[in-house]
């Protein structure tokens, strides 16, 4: 059975991270997408000649879908979550899913009423980096783990969003922070500092530093800026036997950005080239450590899963509301000079 999937929204997200890893899927379809524009309906008939294009998310709905994915600005998807919900129709939203812990765990009560799964699109567990740490950390090479840090900054100052629903807190703080939980569990405590700065749109926060201490006992410490020049995607885990360090590029986003798509070269999509893979560092030496293919197709199949097989879902809501609480710790740690116990 091939799941029937629904987009809502075609911007740089629906585009590029949805649609080519739908299509990657053998358990999905890409059956319509909900877009005004012209210009980006004539995208759909391009990129998926399959899918039809729809003017609202309730037409969409009624032409038969088994899921939507809701790819929208994120001030709009908390009233299209509620609508897709109240429809009886499984639900996908992209990260930040709500902008408050409060807000996230409203929504989960909402599809846990109606008895339908609402999944968050948290793709960077995906990452070919992260897959390959967690390797390294899930196969004992570093002993025991102490302590994890993440960079990643991005030289795009134009993407950055002001306002109560912006700032890169909201948008690279809600991957480096989930794919430290997923890797190390839940946060005990939070302590952090943003980088404000004044935009045309309004003041916002454009960089961070987030610690987080695991009540694994794992201390991460994460890090992303968009607007001081850097580019730079770096991992470190440190343990009792030794670390590992990685400095891998973005690699399926610059593959998708370049004009390839998964679905050309399943077997080779999501690898680091050689020269850039991690290294090993331990008591008899340092060795080079072989990346693990990254795919965000598995997403896709995991929801596909999940929704016709009954297995768990890939990011389930609940999953994603403990990234917002440690994102809300974050905020208040930065603005009274504290750090926040959850």
């Amino acid at each position: 059975m091939t799941l029937r999937v629904g987009l809502a929204g075609y911007g740089t997200g629906g585009r590029f991270f949805h649609t080519p890893f739908i299509q990657a899927s053998a358990r999905c379809e890409l059956v319509g997408v909900v877009t005004r524009s012209p210009a980006r309906r004539e995208s759909v008939r391009s990129d998926a000649p399959g899918a039809k294009t729809f003017a609202s998310l309730g037409e969409l709905i009624d032409a038969g879908v088994d899921v939507v994915v809701i790819s929208t600005p994120p001030e709009t998807r908390r009233e299209l979550v509620l609508e897709a919900i109240g429809r009886g129709v499984h639900v996908v939203a992209d990260k930040p899913f709500a902008p408050t812990a409060a807000a996230g765990r409203e929504l989960v009560d909402a599809a846990a009423s109606a008895g339908v799964l609402l999944g968050v699109f948290h793709n960077r567990r995906w990452d070919t980096d992260l897959v390959t740490l967690r390797n390294v950390v899930e196969n004992g090479m570093v002993g025991n783990v102490w302590r994890f840090e993440s960079r990643f900054d991005l030289d795009e100052p134009g993407t950055i969003e002001a306002g109560p629903e912006g700032g890169l807190l909201r948008d690279l703080g809600s991957h480096v922070v989930d794919q430290a939980l997923h890797v190390f569990g839940p946060a005990s405590w939070v302590s952090a500092q943003l980088d404000r700065t004044e935009l045309p749109a309004g003041r916002t926060d454009a960089g961070f530093v987030i610690t987080i201490g695991h009540a694994s006992g794992v201390h991460s410490h994460v890090s992303a800026s968009k607007l001081n020049g850097l580019v730079s995607k770096e991992m470190r885990v440190l343990g009792s036997f030794g670390s590992y360090e990685s400095q891998f590029t973005d690699v399926q986003a610059q593959a998708i950005f370049a004009g390839l798509r998964p679905s050309d070269n399943p077997m080779g999509w999501g690898y680091e080239i050689p020269e850039r893979w991690g290294t090993l560092h331990v008591a008899g030496g340092s060795t080079t450590v072989p990346c693990v293919q990254g795919n965000y197709t598995e997403y896709y199949d995991g929801l596909a899963a999940a929704i016709e097989d009954g297995a768990p879902l890939p990011v389930p809501a609940g999953e994603a509301v403990e990234t917002l609480r440690v994102l809300d710790a974050a905020r208040v740690s930065a603005a009274e000079h504290r750090t926040v116990h959850l």
